[in-house]
């Protein structure tokens, strides 16, 4: 049986490979708990100051992790392929159903129905998801990379587009505190919004980036990986 290799060809012993495998659990696990932590927070700072997006913000966070669980329900059949158009519909209707709502939310505060508040509480949110989602993106690819899963790197490539929205929501929130420019907040809120369109489309099209964490560590092979 020929040895484990990563991807420069160096040959991974047992024990290695082993802790890498886990350290991607781990990673995967802490990503997870901060989406669900991140979410609460979120829409309830969105709530109480009115800004779509923070409640975007948050609602995205719930559909990657309801992206998550639709996938690890998909791998959990004895036949992964005759769930997976229904995991993907799943996941594409979640996105769109986000998309809709953060949309017209914007368009309330846009024509003046609606005026984004100041939110500190979002602001604190935002940079530490700055600070936070590039950390775990560089830690998982870099273990992935040793490890030679295609599949962790990909995924570690969508942590760090979350810190992109990230940045987005921090740039919106900031104007609006600081110059009182509430439309800042709609304009982050759309930057979401089409976010979640995209996703919703790779998904619907069969090119969702999400995979089952056994994918990640390398303990299963997926084919036509489309993350890249």
């Amino acid at each position: 049986m020929t040895a484990p290799t990563n991807g420069s060809g160096a040959v991974l012993d047992s024990v290695r490979k082993l802790v890498l495998q886990r350290r991607i659990r781990i990673i995967v696990g802490i990503t997870i708990t901060y989406n669900v932590l991140e979410a609460v927070i979120a829409i309830a700072a969105g709530n109480v100051a009115s800004s779509a997006a923070l409640i975007g913000f948050g609602l995205d966070s719930i559909v990657e992790v309801l992206s998550a669980v639709a996938i690890a329900w998909q791998f959990a059949a004895p036949d992964p392929e005759k769930r997976e158009k229904v995991a993907l519909r799943v996941i594409a209707y979640a996105f769109f159903a986000l998309a809709a709502y953060v949309i017209i939310e914007a368009g309330l505060s846009i024509f003046g129905l609606r005026e984004a508040a100041q939110s500190p509480v979002g602001i604190v949110l935002a940079a530490v998801s700055l600070a936070v989602m590039p950390f775990l993106s560089w830690f998982e690819r870099r273990t992935g990379r040793e490890l030679g899963s295609a599949s962790a790197i990909a995924d570690s490539k969508q942590t760090l587009i979350c810190s992109y929205l990230s940045a987005a929501l921090l740039m919106g929130l900031v104007l609006n505190s600081l110059l009182g420019w509430a439309w800042a907040d709609s304009v982050a809120a759309l930057v979401i919004a089409a976010f979640a369109i995209r996703e919703g489309l790779e998904a619907w099209k069969g090119e969702s980036c999400a995979v089952p964490i056994s994918a990640l560590t390398g303990e299963r092979v997926i084919e036509d990986d489309h993350c890249c």
